[in-house]
């Protein structure tokens, strides 16, 4: 079904996802503040990206870069000089709007006259210490790729890693947008997933080409509609003036299909680069070829929270049930923000309420678990399809004499009779299998 964009913001606020930051002062230009179920559902989605390209693999270490560098190295970056956008103005109703997204060459709101473009940094310049002057600017990063380059050689001897290997990252990085939108797709503060892969040059073609089928296949795994989903290559004329090559992979937005992820072929620009302005030697020394060289860079950057907000239309569906429409966020189990939730049937009954709280004492020791006895239990059922979560326990009079609860399934509405005394160990296997287990012999 295609989803507007205002149903998934209505859902985000209704149900604790995503907020409006500073809300009750009039809020803030599109930035956003992620809720108890949100943070979750978010963190889910980065621990499955750690897990993938870190722990799964043999050739890749971790970092946590700081957010405030040296300015010494946006000036090496090229951050200084060419990180702008190209801005023109309506002279008319004056609204401002970045020249790469107009098709006409009149103003798009009111058919107005344009200004002649103009260059506008997008980063953000702060002030270091207590005194504001030249000497103290720097910058709150524009991305967390420079942070990676830096430290190469602290990674690469302390970790004593050989080429071709990679160090991966997760960070706030800020943009000073002049025209963001789309709910959390594009705002000035935002979290990347990134990855810096060192090849050595002439391999980098092929490194580059696994990349981009690994990083696509992420997405696939993690419940992605394929129809959803297309690559598009860089033209000439858009690639940034150290890649060699660069493919987004892009994903079927409320608004049309825009960027989720980038795989770029970053030459050895970047380590070139900082070696010339900061005088260290950044070169890698093979040992076995008896050879050294710069390595070549294959850079996958994603979006935490485009991420995040792609996974979130894709699960939303609709569908009637008895005549009511059913509101269902049919997300991967790995990214569900609740795993399971355990509901008393009748909340005035101690022994029954007793006997939810337990199980779910003993699910929380697992994951992500919670007892709700809110509201009936048809509605309690529909809150938990509506926010994901993939199992309900319901604990009910038989539960008492047969000790034996109710699972039931978000997807298909299957529920099984499972007894109390594994009923953890049973839902862990259901989750790890994606689907209800069949406890039939």
């Amino acid at each position: 079904m295609t989803v507007e964009m205002d149903k998934i913001v209505s859902l985000c606020k209704r149900r604790g996802i995503i907020f409006q930051n500073s809300e009750i002062y009039g809020g803030i230009g599109n930035t956003w503040d992620y809720g108890p179920l949100g943070v979750e559902l978010k963190k889910n989605v980065k621990d499955a990206w750690w897990k993938s390209v870190v722990y799964e693999r043999d050739d890749m270490e971790g970092l946590d870069a700081a957010i405030l560098m040296n300015p010494a190295t946006w000036q090496a970056s090229g951050h200084l000089e060419s990180f702008t956008d190209p801005l023109v103005d309506c002279k008319k109703c004056k609204h401002r709007f970045r020249l790469d997204d107009l098709d006409s060459k009149g103003c798009p709101d009111c058919g107005g006259e344009l200004t002649e473009a103009r260059s506008f940094n997008l980063m953000f310049k702060t002030f270091v210490g207590p005194v504001e002057d030249s000497a103290s600017v720097t910058y709150l990063r524009p991305e967390t790729a420079q942070g990676i380059f830096v430290n190469f050689v602290n990674v690469q001897q302390m970790m004593r890693r050989k080429i071709p290997f990679g160090i991966a990252q997760i960070g706030k990085s800020f943009r000073n947008e002049i025209t963001p939108g789309n709910f959390t797709f594009r705002t000035r503060e935002f979290e990347q997933m990134e990855i810096e892969f060192f090849v050595k040059p002439g391999t980098d073609e092929e490194w580059y080409q696994r990349w981009v089928d690994e990083r696509f296949r992420w997405y696939l795994d993690l419940g992605i509609n394929r129809d959803n989903l297309r690559l598009r290559d860089h033209a000439s004329t858009e690639l940034a003036h150290y890649a060699k090559s660069c493919v987004d992979i892009e994903y079927l937005f409320p608004m049309g299909w825009s960027e989720l992820e980038g795989i770029a072929n970053r030459s050895d620009f970047d380590l070139r680069q900082h070696a010339e302005h900061s005088r260290k030697d950044l070169s890698y020394f093979d040992e076995a070829a008896k050879e050294k060289y710069i390595p070549y860079v294959i850079e996958p950057s994603a979006g935490a929270d485009r991420a995040t907000l792609a996974f979130l239309i894709d699960a939303y569906r609709e569908e009637k049930v008895k005549g009511e429409k059913r509101v269902i966020l049919g997300l991967q189990h790995r990214l569900a923000p609740i795993k399971v939730a355990v509901l008393p049937l009748l909340r005035n009954r101690p022994d029954i309420v007793e006997a939810a709280r337990s199980i779910a004492a003993d699910l929380r020791l697992r994951y992500k678990a919670v007892y709700d006895d809110t509201a009936s239990i048809g509605r309690l059922y529909r809150r938990q399809d509506e926010i994901g979560t993939p199992y309900c326990v319901t604990v009910d009079v038989q539960s008492i004499d047969d000790r034996q609860v109710t699972v039931r399934e978000r997807d298909s509405m299957r529920q099984v009779r499972v007894p109390i005394e594994g009923v953890v160990d049973y839902l862990t296997d259901c989750l790890n299998r994606g689907e209800l287990v069949d406890l039939a012999g």
